[in-house]
């Protein structure tokens, strides 16, 4: 790769050039990396709910051409000026939020949520000179959230790559540099539950399966998963969960059936959907004195959370969380030993594997519900 040092590189990427249409294979110029920024040889990438909700482009600014992508994972090929803790055919993550180490949020041991390098889904440059790395023909392409995965090459901001064990297959790994780690995350980090303890995980797409994998490996003896999908039932039983309750099966509210299996209500509660009501049962769910309820999905911009303040002056805790409270260079290594020491295990999220050339079709399988994570293998 030292060949490539310094020099524009052309590669395949896919490009979305307006929303909702398919994504076009083309050829890209990757310039080099400029101050603080790290440029990556990407061999496997994943698709995330995120790629898809701003590939069509509904809800938020559009920006295009574009190239998507945040679930990855692959070697450093080059670095740029003032980059020193990480060289040339390091193996690592990028990630969508970063690390500076240097802001109040970063030497905060209860934050991950860094000042220069939080998420910023309308961004489409980088931060050094406001300029795209990608172009074509000299016009520039667009990043998506500071990663652009979906390219063979890419240049990310040093403070959101994970340099990781050299051994960890990137192939399984790469789904950490966002959803499984969100889940995780929000289990083991914040809501914390006890070996023995109740824990009620609303939604069990992969995010949620993340969550029920962590208290599964924090002990939990009783895994409630909620959605109103039966089919996903069997699946979640692979990741810990023990029971099932279907809210349309029900007259009641969820969190009163919930109440009633429980004797007064679960240890803890995840929620993982962002639709407001089952953030509502998510907390109202959890037992007074001592429950906790953290939320992780993102709500609609109008949405209102509403419930009693008695619910809360008896003894309930509702958290919130971002990337499950892990600091991307700092922590995300750590999760990566817990695979390899095969405490986590990350095969079974993983349902679809395509070649790059088959992107669009992993677009298809999000947009059905089909499967759990779909890795696309950039080498031909």
């Amino acid at each position: 790769m030292s060949s490539t040092i310094g020099q524009v590189i052309r590669c395949k990427a896919a490009v979305a050039w307006e929303a909702g249409k398919p994504l076009v294979i083309e050829e890209v110029e990757v310039a080099p990396p400029q101050k603080m920024e790290v440029r990556i040889k990407i061999l496997y990438t994943s698709l995330c709910h995120t790629d898809v909700y701003f590939w069509e482009a509904k809800g938020q600014n559009p920006v295009f051409p574009r190239i998507l992508g945040h679930e990855a994972a692959g070697i450093v090929e080059s670095v740029g000026e003032g980059v020193i803790e990480l060289a040339p055919g390091d193996h690592v993550l990028p990630v969508f939020t970063g690390e500076c180490k240097d802001c109040a949020h970063c030497k905060s041991e209860e934050s991950n949520m860094c000042s220069l390098l939080r998420i910023n889904t309308d961004r489409g440059v980088m931060i050094h000179d406001g300029q795209s790395r990608f172009s074509i023909n000299g016009k520039p392409i667009y990043h998506f959230v500071g990663t652009s995965t979906f390219s063979e090459y890419t240049v990310v901001h040093v403070g959101c790559v994970a340099k990781i064990n050299p051994l960890a297959p990137l192939d399984k790994v790469c789904v950490l540099s966002c959803g499984i780690s969100t889940g995780l995350g929000a289990t083991l980090n914040v809501a914390k539950p006890t070996k023995g303890s109740s824990v009620a995980i609303f939604g069990l797409g992969a995010v949620g399966l993340a969550a029920a994998e962590g208290a599964r490996i924090a002990g939990a003896s009783r895994i409630i998963g909620v959605d109103l999908n039966a089919s996903r039932f069997e699946e979640a039983k692979k990741f810990g969960v023990t029971e099932f309750v279907n809210p349309k099966d029900h007259s009641k509210p969820v969190q009163e059936i919930i109440a009633e299996m429980t004797d007064g209500g679960v240890d803890r509660s995840v929620e993982c959907t962002g639709h407001i009501d089952a953030m509502i049962s998510a907390f109202e769910c959890v037992h007074d004195g001592w429950g906790v309820a953290v939320l992780v999905g993102v709500p609609h911009k109008e949405a209102v959370f509403k419930t009693h303040p008695m619910n809360l002056l008896n003894e309930r805790t509702l958290k919130g969380t971002f990337f499950g409270n892990y600091k991307p260079r700092s922590d995300l290594p750590s999760v990566v030993e817990k695979y390899m020491n095969r405490e986590l295990e990350l095969e079974k999220f993983i349902t679809h594997t395509l070649p790059f050339a088959q992107i669009n079709k992993a677009f298809d399988l999000m947009l059905k519900g089909e499967g759990l994570r779909c890795i696309i293998t950039m080498k031909d």
